[in-house]
């Protein structure tokens, strides 16, 4: 049931950090990978390492904040494969500062690439999910999306913003046999949270002392849930916000 032979995933910022991470798990259970990112020296990093390991996988660049991109991303999809079976959007970016500090151009950066751009990938995917009779869109948010951060305000609300809108698709879409979910990831070592060590004061040892895990997580510790999101395994779970934080949010 967690067998993704013959399905067709795309993997917004797929790139690099958790869309990588998670590129590899559907991969390795059998699906087809569309790596979309705007740095094309990064994306031919990571078509390489998911060849290397014997996945079926493609990058196209896109700049998913624009709705003419957009739309021309999924006809590639379409003409090139005739279907979309599986849509992860982990496309995602952050400006560090306090919410007085904050420019409008600033917050609509964020917001625009973190929740329009899903906006846009879900609404461009959903007639290939309709032809297809089936589909499974996975909505990358954070567990900051149910805690704050000072030093993140267009952050937070943009995932808290992703988990609400996921929860109107999956109902909206139930009937034409779409699940839509939301994942929640913790403290993950990725480029993102680099910066974030680097500016935060204590960062690291605030998330050490609180992750019953005791460690941060790796992109490769999300392969697992976006195989099951993906997969006939979760035909009946839609709307949900599942953490992926080594505890993190239960402690």
């Amino acid at each position: 049931m967690f067998d993704l032979t013959d399905r067709i995933a795309l993997v917004t910022g797929g790139n690099g950090g958790i869309g990588l991470g998670m590129a590899r798990g559907l991969g390795q259970a059998g699906a087809t990978v569309i790596v979309v990112g705007r740095n094309a020296e990064k994306s031919a990093a990571a078509l390489r390492e998911l060849q290397s390991l014997g996945v079926r996988a493609e990058s196209l660049a896109c700049d998913v904040t624009d709705e003419a991109a957009v739309q021309d991303l999924f006809a590639q999809v379409r003409a090139r494969h005739g279907r979309l079976d599986i849509l992860v959007n982990n496309a995602g970016s952050t400006v560090r500062k306090l919410p007085q500090d904050f420019t409008l151009a600033e917050w609509h950066q964020v917001m625009d690439v973190n929740l329009t751009s899903m906006f846009l990938c879900c609404r461009a995917a959903h007639p290939l999910m309709l032809e297809a009779g089936a589909g499974k869109i996975v909505n990358i948010a954070s567990i900051l999306s149910i805690f704050g951060a000072p030093y993140a305000p267009a952050y937070c609300a943009s995932k808290g913003g992703i988990v609400q809108f996921t929860k109107s698709i999956a109902l909206a879409w139930a009937k034409d046999n779409i699940q839509a979910n939301a994942v929640l990831p913790g403290w993950i070592d990725t480029d993102l949270t680099v910066g974030a060590r680097a500016q935060v004061a204590g960062l690291n040892e605030r998330v050490l002392a609180r992750t019953p895990a005791a460690r941060w997580g790796r992109p490769e510790d999300l392969a697992g849930i976006a195989v099951f999101l993906a997969s006939r395994a979760s035909d009946f779970v839609t709307g949900t916000a599942i953490p992926v934080d080594g505890g993190y949010s239960v402690a």
